[in-house]
């Protein structure tokens, strides 16, 4: 059933809103590469995650500085294993918030991707199938700062050409949201594509 929310521009998180969650065995084949002790792995993978998503570390600089600090000694094959393995884990979308896109786009709603990510999701986000919903896509490291700073929410809005209050932010986190309303975006936290679609559906009666 198409949505349409009339002057308005709806800017979607892609990580665990529209994607899913990285599977168990995902984490289990990440953790093994690594060298299987995820006590250490995962808290250094999230770690430096910013500094990646935020453009001031490259890939390999991410994998030494994790390599490093388990004390490890990689090789390049190694380091483009871990690459892959990891961003593949989050190419998995979830259905049915793809079906709420499907009818946003249908019922002639505006839309925008704004994903805390590394530079080499720009080229997934953009021109893989899910880059025909956006009007804009926005990949925080090529930007050069993350949400929830003001400067990527004022960014957007001046690429879209919209105010505060023709914009509605969606994120899983609640941080990231409340730095959106903070700039008098409206805002929703995201926690099932049911209870995004009765939000969406709200704003477009």
């Amino acid at each position: 059933m198409a949505i349409s929310i009339p002057r308005k521009v709806i800017v979607f998180d892609y990580g665990e809103v529209i994607s899913v969650t990285p599977s168990e065995e995902d984490r289990a084949a990440l953790t093994e590469l690594a060298g299987g002790d995820a006590r250490v792995f995962w808290p250094a993978y999230w770690r430096h995650r910013d500094a990646l998503d935020q453009g001031t570390l490259s890939i390999q600089s991410y994998w030494r500085g994790i390599e490093r600090e388990l004390g490890e000694s990689w090789g390049d094959a190694t380091i483009h294993r871990l690459w892959l393995a990891d961003f593949r884990s989050w190419l998995t979308i979830d259905h049915e918030t793809l079906d709420v896109l499907l009818d946003l786009k249908e019922g002639g709603t505006r839309l925008a991707l704004l994903s805390n990510a590394g530079r080499d999701f720009g080229s997934y986000f953009r021109h893989g199938a899910l880059g025909d919903l956006f009007e804009k896509v926005f990949v925080s490291g090529e930007l050069g700062t993350i949400k929830p700073s003001p400067e990527i929410f004022e960014h957007v809005m001046d690429e879209l050409g919209v105010t505060p209050e023709q914009t509605v932010f969606v994120d899983n986190k609640e941080a990231n949201v409340r730095g959106a309303e903070a700039l008098g975006i409206a805002g929703h936290v995201f926690t099932s594509p049911k209870e995004l679609r009765a939000y969406l559906e709200g704003l477009g009666s």
